[in-house]
């Protein structure tokens, strides 16, 4: 008979944690399980680098993306956003000769943004019939595979379907999704296996849904794309609150409950990262679902926030103090107001040169949370973060 104990080990940590590194890079089939809520392509470059270090990293990602070719997907099949899906997909896939660098690269082509209806048909018939080069590169059954996914996708694609600028890899996402009873989870795991992923990438939930925000100043935003202010202007007033609709009915938590599977896989972490990127569309929209911050809660394992270094659009006015804030809210709207701070977050990860004292004596003082700064950044680009000083900061933590 097996007990569960109550029993919390603590250790000291070091930044970098040679030894935890060195064992992570020489074993990574065998590294460490890190958890990452988010979307969009913040986190792509760090997960390309953290590859080195473990193959058992697992992404929730954000499917409501409303903006480029993912949202020509949605209004064409009624399905969810795919393009932030493929994407980490590609960054977590084994790019050396022992994966599959052809596939790789064609799930990773995008049709041409300067080009006639006509070229580009064109150039779709050659994908079909075999004859394109990318596709003539990949060696049977691997090529039979991809294109019965996108016969699917062209027996069902809208005779108006732009194929401008749109993705290789969508479109196969999107055969695949048609073809498997509009579920993404068998295509992604076909994905996944085709380019050996070195990870899982999995959809929060897989739902056509939409991410909308209420601001301060009453408006409220329908769309992530009319969210985020990278494709119209930004935002004027700071977000009071998101939340997921459908059809332009907004949601509860109630109707939108997080999968078995995906609770699954927060039980089984070894550290949890709120990593950079858009801060409501990307990271707070997968901490929505009902039942995310009770399994959250649940986990005894390092939780991490990484804020973003560069200027986010969706944090108007907000100072770290009240992203901290932001992320807290929605998972006690699920896990409850009762639920201790440090069960939900444990520690925030900045830059040294950003650290802010006063801000972290508030953050102190108001959730009882220690900002802990390293030398996060890349010295060439202070806006971004070297993907392999988080790798081993993340490593170190586990």
């Amino acid at each position: 008979m097996y007990t569960v104990s109550d029993l919390r080990i603590a250790r000291n940590v070091e930044f970098p944690d040679t030894l935890r590194i060195a064992r992570a890079r020489s074993l990574p089939n065998l590294g460490p399980r890190l958890l990452f809520f988010s979307g969009g392509s913040a986190l792509n470059e760090i997960a390309r680098v953290l590859k080195l270090y473990t193959h058992n990293s697992i992404h929730l990602i954000t499917p409501f993306d409303s903006g480029g070719s993912s949202q020509v997907l949605r209004d064409a099949f009624e399905m969810p956003a795919v393009g932030d899906l493929r994407s980490r997909l590609m960054a977590l896939a084994d790019e050396s000769v022992l994966g599959q660098p052809d596939i790789f690269r064609l799930f990773s082509y995008r049709f041409p943004k300067v080009a006639s209806p006509a070229a580009l048909d064109d150039e779709f018939t050659t994908l079909m019939d075999g004859r394109h080069r990318l596709m003539k590169a990949v060696s049977q059954p691997m090529r039979s595979l991809i294109l019965s996914q996108l016969k699917v996708f062209a027996a069902n694609r809208p005779t108006d379907f732009d194929l401008t600028g749109a993705s290789v890899g969508n479109l196969i996402l999107a055969g695949g999704y048609l073809g498997h009873d509009r579920a993404l989870e068998p295509v992604l795991f076909l994905m996944s296996k085709m380019v050996e992923v070195q990870g899982i990438v999995r959809a929060i939930v897989d739902r056509n849904l939409d991410i909308a925000a209420e601001l301060q100043d009453g408006t409220v935003i329908p769309t992530q794309r009319l969210i985020t202010g990278k494709e119209v202007p930004p935002i004027t007033s700071p977000i009071r609150e998101v939340f997921l609709s459908d059809g332009g009915a907004r949601l509860t938590d109630e109707d939108v409950p997080l999968p078995k599977r995906n609770r699954k896989l927060i039980g089984q972490a070894d550290l949890i990262c709120y990593p950079p990127g858009s801060l409501f569309t990307s990271l707070i929209a997968n901490l929505l679902p009902k039942g995310v911050g009770r399994a959250v809660a649940a986990r005894n394992v390092p939780k991490i926030y990484l804020p973003s270094l560069g200027f986010d659009p969706e944090c108007h006015g907000m100072t770290l103090s009240d992203q901290v804030s932001a992320i807290l809210a929605a998972l006690m709207a699920d896990a409850g107001a009762e639920c201790p701070v440090t069960d939900l977050v444990s520690v925030i990860l900045c830059d040294s040169d950003t650290f802010d004292a006063q801000e972290a004596s508030r953050l102190k003082t108001r959730f009882g949370l220690t900002v802990m700064p390293l030398p996060l950044r890349k010295a060439e680009d202070p806006s971004r973060y070297d993907p392999e000083k988080v790798s081993e900061a993340l490593i170190s933590l586990t």
